[in-house]
């Protein structure tokens, strides 16, 4: 008898608790492919009262289209998203990022502070339209650097003129400024 309430209650239980799963048809904000899913009609209302409150919050100025035929004459639509099919110049790179991840001219590395000063003094007597500096963060040694640069290929030209007189130099991904860059 124990079992027999048992089994009662628990299919009572699941009798007074029924899903009503229907599918959904909801298009990619991006590239408007459909996506079709099988959910609860609550889930479904809870999910479009979200994203109503999503699409209030990030449009500022809701783009108006009078062609609709609701008698006031006026429905907002979401604002477009605007993705560029271009890459960026380097001056809106810039813009974003003042330091990015470019490159620099690896003259030589050297052991003490004074090698540095003397090997920056003779770079700068052959080079003075290059910035050149001292990287110190592998001490006791000490790297000379020189120039900024977005990309290894722009580097190239001055990396073979710096050669000349620095055998071991080499372009190294480094930190840059972006408006010193070439």
């Amino acid at each position: 008898m124990r079992n027999f309430i048992k089994i009662f209650s628990i299919i009572s239980l699941f009798g007074f608790y029924s899903v009503e799963a229907q599918q959904v048809v909801k298009k990619d904000t991006l590239s408007g492919t459909e996506l079709v899913m099988t959910m609860d009609s609550k889930v479904n209302a809870a999910l479009e009262s979200i994203e109503g409150k999503c699409s209030k919050t990030v449009s500022t100025n809701p783009v108006r289209d009078s062609s609709a035929d609701t008698g006031s004459g006026t429905v907002t639509r979401p604002p477009k998203i605007y993705v560029p099919s271009r890459e960026l110049t380097n001056a809106e790179i810039c813009r974003k990022n003042p330091r990015i991840l470019g490159f620099k001219i690896q003259i030589t590395t050297v052991k003490s502070n004074e090698e540095a000063n003397e090997v920056k003094s003779y770079f700068r007597k052959r080079f003075p339209n290059l910035k050149v500096e001292t990287d110190a963060s592998l001490r006791p040694n000490y790297k000379i650097l020189a120039g900024s640069y977005f990309t290894k290929q722009s580097a190239a030209s001055d990396l073979s003129k710096i050669r000349e007189y620095f055998k071991s130099a080499i372009a190294v991904q480094y930190r840059i400024f972006c408006a010193e860059a070439k």
